[in-house]
């Protein structure tokens, strides 16, 4: 670092001190403070070999847990860096809807992780695509920022709009695990352009929040009948039910 951005970077902290992207306590550097730190909940093994949700200790990390066991998912594998809780929720919140884009750099360090097993067997990355009502609304998406900063972090092959949304899904808050999965059935598809440059490839699919899985469940469908060859999945965090 220059003298000058050493100066500049000073200033910078004096007007805007960096503050904990979860609770907004102040920090010495951009990140989670310590506080904030032990009390997410960051998931690694053991885990479903599916779906990603932990399992108990002393079982192997390919162990598919009993829903996946039961009906497993059309993706390979999906992984998360951390529970979907109390504790992490307004930094999740206030990315998707408060306009905190300013939280991308931390929260894709995070990520970061668990998309690296899935990054280096990866052909193409994507995003789950807002509709373009909803991506007018909100001005942004956040899945695609998070999906870009990762591939460049790994100088993967990007590709913003392998899926696009062909309907405009209600919010996905409030209904049932079988009201989900109707809600975005049919709602993705691959562009035809893009049906050659996706045959037999792939793909890492880039989302906020994993709940029931309908949401990327729908999308890798989507992505395999555009020609994909396999699909796995990352999100920031995931649902996890208690007394798991």
């Amino acid at each position: 670092m220059t003298r000058l951005s050493t100066i500049l970077k000073a200033a910078t902290d004096a007007v805007w001190p960096p503050m904990c992207a979860n609770c907004e306590g102040a920090v010495d550097a951009p990140g989670l403070c310590a506080d904030c730190w032990e009390r997410i909940s960051f998931i690694g093994a053991p885990q479903c070999g599916a779906c990603g949700v932990p399992v108990p200790f002393g079982q192997a990390s390919d162990t598919l847990c009993a829903d996946c066991a039961r009906d497993r998912p059309p993706f390979e594998r999906a992984r998360a860096a951390f529970v979907y809780d109390a504790e992490s929720r307004s930094m999740l919140l206030a990315f998707k809807h408060a306009d905190r884009t300013d939280l991308s750099p931390v929260l894709t360090s995070l990520l970061a992780r668990p998309a690296a097993p899935l990054l280096a067997d990866a052909d193409l990355v994507t995003p789950v695509p807002l509709h373009w009502r909803r991506l007018f609304a909100r001005r942004y998406n956040q899945s695609a920022i998070l999906a870009s900063r990762i591939a460049a972090r790994a100088e993967a092959v990007y590709v913003p709009d392998l899926l696009i949304r062909t309907k405009p899904t209600s919010s996905q808050g409030g209904k049932s695990r079988a009201g989900r999965f109707r809600n975005v059935q049919g709602a993705f598809r691959v562009p035809d352009r893009h049906r050659r440059r996706l045959r037999d490839k792939r793909v890492l699919l880039v989302d906020d929040v994993y709940t029931t899985g309908a949401t990327v469940s729908a999308a890798t469908r989507a992505l395999l009948r555009g020609g994909a060859g396999a699909v796995d999945v990352v999100t920031l965090a995931r649902v996890v039910q208690t007394g798991l």
